[in-house]
């Protein structure tokens, strides 16, 4: 019996150690379970939060996650000449609009007339106008049917990048009223031609016409801007013959009655067809008001020999008893070796250079105003590809240094700087558009 419950007693010890060991065992292990469930739930917890960092912190580097972007632009429109672009492809008179088919009333309609032999001469003219101009033009030329072949042989063999500038459109010589031969006589070959241009031209609502020793040095655009310039009455553009007129050749020689102090010069001449197809001129034939077309030929008869310059001197007389219907342009849009020759006396041209040149008097072709020969020559000889400064606007400043000798050759920077500055808008327009700045960091 003792024995029996001494080893009952025994077992109990036992079992109570082995409770005493195990509870023990669980007492050390027991902050174990407390610290590592909340270590988990720290690390987690960002991988969770991560989805909403976009909305909270602006500066998020995943660009490739637009869902998460806020509502706005897309970041890459706004680098450098990306919007420029798509105004540039809208804005009128830039290369751009070439592509697309313009409207009539968006195109500049440049005429001459050409005979005899001012082939080369006109091609030059409208050499200039196609390099330097933005907007699409339409070239009407005049001339004689011996010229027309060759007139549109040499104009399609020009670049297509200065072809699509343009439309050229040949016509013959006519005179629809009067003695055709007269009028072709009158005083250079075919000159009075201009005068019937309202008639022939009847879909044309405006026009700038040019003599064939004519340059632009400018685009065509800005003096076909002038147009807008024109109050309600105004229906056509010149520049004076003279600037100072005690020693203009109308103030001192005229016989027959002229516009204001000194006269116009015809060699540029900007129309608004329209306006002079519709409006009654007042004239020294009747008292009634007369049309374009049928005021030519009475004027005509009735000055014939008091004229001296033929076609300028009747658009004179008309102007003079309607000068409410001219528009004066300065002296830049029409400049002559007779602003130079006697001293520098076109104000206009030296504070803005020279926009159009005209070099009348056949100076292109002799030594007697070697400025205006280089001028015709660089442009004549320039390869239509090549870059303008390096083989146009360099040789030219060399060949100047050589007319030192003449009046018009002291004053250099009246003849380059407007064709400069337009050569400089060139460079910009096509590298620095088309190419685009240099990023900013």
């Amino acid at each position: 019996m003792k024995l029996r419950s001494k080893a009952a007693a025994l077992l109990l010890l036992a079992l109570a150690a082995l409770l005493l060991a195990l509870l023990s065992l669980r007492a050390r292990r027991a902050p174990e379970p407390r610290v590592l469930p909340a270590a988990l739930q720290r690390r987690p917890a960002p991988v969770a939060a991560r989805p909403a960092e976009p909305r909270v912190f602006p500066g998020d580097l995943r660009p490739r996650s637009p869902p998460r972007r806020p509502p706005r632009p897309h970041p890459r429109s706004r680098r450098p000449g990306a919007a420029g672009r798509h105004k540039l492809a809208r804005r009128p008179g830039e290369a751009q609009s070439f592509r697309s088919v313009l409207p009539p009333d968006l195109w500049i309609h440049l005429a001459v007339v050409a005979c005899g032999n001012r082939l080369e001469e006109t091609l030059v003219m409208l050499k200039s106008a196609a390099l330097f101009s933005h907007r699409k033009m339409r070239f009407h030329i005049f001339t004689e049917d011996a010229l027309k072949p060759e007139f549109d042989k040499q104009l399609r063999q020009w670049p297509d990048s200065y072809t699509k500038k343009f439309e050229h459109r040949l016509y013959p010589i006519t005179f629809s009223v009067g003695n055709p031969q007269e009028w072709k006589k009158l005083f250079k070959p075919c000159a009075a031609q201009r005068l019937f241009l309202p008639v022939i031209l009847k879909d044309v609502d405006s026009l700038l016409y040019v003599d064939t020793d004519v340059l632009f040095l400018r685009p065509v655009d800005d003096i076909w801007k002038l147009l807008k310039q024109f109050n309600s009455t105004q229906l056509a553009a010149m520049a004076p013959e003279h600037e100072i007129p005690k020693i203009g050749w109308y103030s001192r020689f005229a016989r027959h009655p002229f516009y204001g102090t000194a006269g116009v010069n015809s060699g540029v001449m900007l129309m608004n067809l329209t306006r002079i197809r519709s409006a009654q001129f007042k004239n020294s034939l009747i008292p009634t008001g007369l049309a374009w077309e049928d005021m030519l030929v009475p004027l005509y008869q009735k000055y014939k020999n008091a004229i001296t310059w033929g076609d300028q001197d009747l658009l004179n007389i008309i102007f003079y008893f309607n000068p409410e219907c001219l528009y004066l342009v300065p002296c830049q849009w029409n400049y002559r070796p007779d602003h130079c020759m006697y001293g520098s006396n076109c104000k206009e041209a030296e504070r803005e250079g020279v926009s159009v040149l005209h070099g009348n008097r056949g100076v292109y072709h002799d030594d007697k105003q070697p400025t205006f020969r280089a001028l015709y020559e660089a442009i004549r000889d320039f390869p239509f590809q090549d870059n303008l400064f390096q083989s146009m606007y360099y040789p030219l400043q060399l060949k100047f240094l050589e007319t030192v000798h003449t009046l018009c050759g002291r004053i250099p920077q009246v003849f380059l700087k407007q064709i400069e500055k337009t050569m400089r808008r060139a460079y910009e327009k096509h590298v620095i558009v088309h190419v685009g700045p240099n990023p900013v960091h």
